[in-house]
């Protein structure tokens, strides 16, 4: 899963850059899942899993407490979650998941961002068999070996574990995402670089040159709509 390791880390090296776009869609996501659920991390595991998420991309605290307490006050705005499937150029899958007040809207741009780069929207399930929800962990000080010795202990079954440049990778079923967590903070591991529960495409494809410019055109235009909170793909990005 070395190529997989690759793109997640490219698709939050673009998200990084990009710092003012993230703290809204964060602060979104935070709030709807704070309102879904309770606005308490300790009682809701999903609020807790954005909240670690979030604090891989290095969104504030004050966001983040805003957004919770939003929730908190019963804020009247409503979202739908929605996913999107579609293909891009030379047999390029995409997922495209947002939350949004507006699903005309949303369906409208998401559509164009497609048509305009190459693209096109398929029907539900056209793409989403072909990849995995995962629980995806990178972090460092431990090894791979001491790692795979903690889950065992523990009892909590993953994927894979792997280590690539001092950084030790966790693939985990998305719901052990909390399990994995607790058993890394049992041993000291609080720090992520990242923390994701994600769509991995099972297998990946190769584009030529002007192929992957088409579509990394396409993947910018749709990462960078308001009420698109993650993009996924089977593209490999390389380094």
């Amino acid at each position: 899963m070395g190529r997989k390791w690759n793109n997640i880390k490219e698709k939050k090296a673009s998200k990084d850059a990009n710092t003012s776009a993230i703290y809204a869609k964060f602060g979104r996501e935070l709030y709807v899942v704070a309102k879904q659920g309770d606005p308490d991390p300790e009682l809701n595991q999903a609020l807790r899993m954005v909240i670690e998420r979030a604090k891989t991309y290095n969104v504030p605290r004050a966001i983040i407490d805003r957004a919770i307490e939003k929730a908190k006050g019963g804020g009247e705005e409503n979202y739908d979650e929605l996913r999107y499937e579609g293909f891009g150029p030379n047999g390029s899958m995409v997922i495209v998941d947002a939350l949004t007040n507006n699903v005309n809207r949303t369906a409208s741009e998401v559509r164009a961002a497609f048509g305009k780069n190459g693209g096109n929207m398929g029907v539900s399930g056209s793409v989403a068999y072909m990849f995995d929800a995962t629980a995806v962990f990178g972090f460092s000080g431990k090894t791979a070996d001491e790692v795979l010795e903690l889950m065992m202990e523990e009892e909590i079954e993953v994927r894979d574990i792997l280590e690539e440049d001092e950084t030790v990778i966790v693939y985990a079923e998305p719901d052990q995402f909390h399990a994995v967590q607790e058993a890394l903070a049992s041993a000291g591991i609080t720090e992520f670089s990242v923390a994701e529960l994600t769509m991995l495409a099972q297998n990946e494809i190769e584009l030529d040159a002007d192929a992957q410019a088409q579509f990394e055109k396409m993947i910018v235009a749709l990462d960078d709509l308001e009420d698109v909170q993650q993009v996924h793909h089977n593209v490999e990005l390389g380094e």
